[in-house]
């Protein structure tokens, strides 16, 4: 099966399992948002990698099944929140939750999400104390990274490291735990839990830099919402502590001026005069080149998946 066809077949094989899952009708204020959120597009990427790597470690498919789950759910669950915290009306070309309907239906939507995850990885039969440690423990990591995406929100003494720390949490911690998961499911040693911990949190990297990319030069249709919206938020992207940090009149100017018509088109020529665009493309290269490295370190019989993966995020166009 071509590469293309096989991750055409397990997302279908994630959507299909999520569909599945049973909520009861009542009460509609929890069920319905809930509801809402799984029949959402998504591009599961996270729950793609956990098939992946299952695949490589023939690993058991109902379990592997169960764990991508658990992973796409709490995804959900921190998206909800996220959202609300950084004021988004779009998520994936719908409205999101807390603009649907309100901000305490999206909070214990939410909350629930989370739980649903935590049932659904305590009926895995085996390991099931240290894939739920190792969960767990994940999940606050990338609430730690949420919480410092917050604290950066305007502070004009954020540098680069700060950011990269924070993207590792926020980002490349779930995509590690993706990666190390169905390692520990089947009790492989703890050097390749790390070697594929440290895979995916490479590959998380590269692509929170790809994503900063795309937020001011992808095609807002294909992104599914405004671009820009970060800057306007306040946030620290490494683009933006580049330009604070190297061209600092300049981009207290264009700052100014943002809120005309044409400010996004005065980012996306600012970045690119500058070289911080190729300076940031270069950056998330080295990241993705580094996850190809930890992959390298690995034994696996056919790791070639695994390549056209980090190649899949690296050229991803949303």
């Amino acid at each position: 099966m071509r590469f293309d066809q096989l991750i055409i077949s397990i997302r279908n094989q994630v959507n299909n399992d999520i569909s599945e899952i049973v909520l009861p009708e009542s009460p509609k204020y929890l069920y319905d948002p809930i509801r809402f959120t799984l029949n959402g597009y998504g591009k599961r990427f996270r729950p793609i990698l956990v098939h992946l790597l299952g695949r490589l470690m023939n690993a058991d498919q109902k379990s592997i099944s169960k764990i991508a789950i658990a992973v796409e759910l709490v995804h959900n669950f921190t998206l909800i929140h996220d959202d609300i915290m950084d004021n988004d009306e779009m998520r994936h070309g719908q409205l999101t939750v807390h603009s649907k309907w309100d901000k305490s239906t999206a909070i214990l939507a939410g909350d629930g999400i989370f739980a649903m995850a935590q049932i659904l990885l305590c009926s895995i039969e085996i390991q099931t104390k240290f894939i739920c440690q190792f969960f767990n423990q994940t999940t606050l990591e990338v609430c730690e990274g949420q919480a410092l995406d917050k604290e950066f929100e305007n502070d004009i003494k954020i540098r680069e490291n700060e950011y990269l720390t924070m993207v590792e949490k926020k980002t490349g911690a779930l995509l590690g735990a993706c990666a190390a998961l169905p390692a520990i499911l089947m009790n492989r040693t703890s050097k390749m839990v790390g070697k594929l911990s440290e895979f995916g949190r490479a590959v998380g990297k590269g692509f929170q830099l790809h994503d900063d990319l795309l937020e001011i030069y992808g095609d807002p249709k294909e992104m599914g919402k405004s671009l820009g919206s970060d800057i306007k938020e306040g946030k620290q992207t490494y683009m933006v502590i580049k330009a604070r940090k190297n061209f600092t009149r300049k981009w207290d100017q264009i700052i100014k001026d943002e809120p005309s018509k044409d400010g996004l088109e005065k980012f996306r020529d600012f970045f690119h005069s500058s070289g911080i665009k190729k300076e940031t493309e270069n950056l998330a290269k080295k990241y993705f080149n580094l996850a190809r490295d930890a992959i390298k370190s690995i034994e696996f019989d056919n790791e070639k998946d695994l390549f056209m993966f980090i190649d899949l995020i690296e050229n991803r166009k949303f």
